[in-house]
């Protein structure tokens, strides 16, 4: 067996725990020191309270409140692209298409939406706005998640509809 690789063991090494519990145990250290033990410990005592040593359960409910904060803001960030509030130039229909529904009066998201509901015709009798522009118009409404008059609405909300 070689000479001088072995630590030096400490058959009378001291343990004490932060509670203030001490034993002896055979150690290769003459002192440890440890936060927790069995008469401390929540599994022995029966107590229900968490032992967080590294911070780890602040870290987590950090990361929930994070998360949660993301999901409302997100949230938010969508009901506000259904706000028919919207002026009608975030549709990016055109500057020609834009400046008949201005000069119709048409100048928000609900104003357009309300003369959908009427029918087709009501915006394609407008000068200058032909079936194209009306497609445009749709289909950028449908890409913001808007429910056209005659559509049929997106399965979530079907689902919403027929637990209420």
């Amino acid at each position: 067996m070689k000479k001088d690789i072995h630590p030096q063991y400490y058959p009378e090494a001291q343990v004490i725990c932060a509670c203030g519990n001490s034993w002896t145990v055979g150690a290769t250290v003459p002192v440890i020191r440890t936060d927790v033990c069995s008469n401390c410990h929540p599994f022995f005592t029966g107590e229900q309270r968490i032992v967080d040593t590294e911070g780890q359960v602040d870290r987590f409910m950090g990361r929930l409140r994070r998360r949660d904060q993301m999901l409302a803001e997100a949230r938010a960030r969508k009901e506000a692209m259904l706000s028919p509030d919207q002026p009608i130039a975030i549709l990016e229909l055109g500057s020609r298409a834009e400046s008949i529904l201005q000069e119709a009066g048409i100048v928000k998201i609900g104003d357009a939406l309300d003369k959908l509901a009427e029918s087709d015709e009501t915006l394609t009798n407008l000068r200058g706005f032909g079936l194209k522009s009306l497609a445009t118009l749709k289909k950028r409404l449908r890409a913001r998640g808007f429910v056209l008059p005659g559509d049929q609405p997106p399965a979530e909300e079907v689902d919403e509809q027929a637990t209420e």
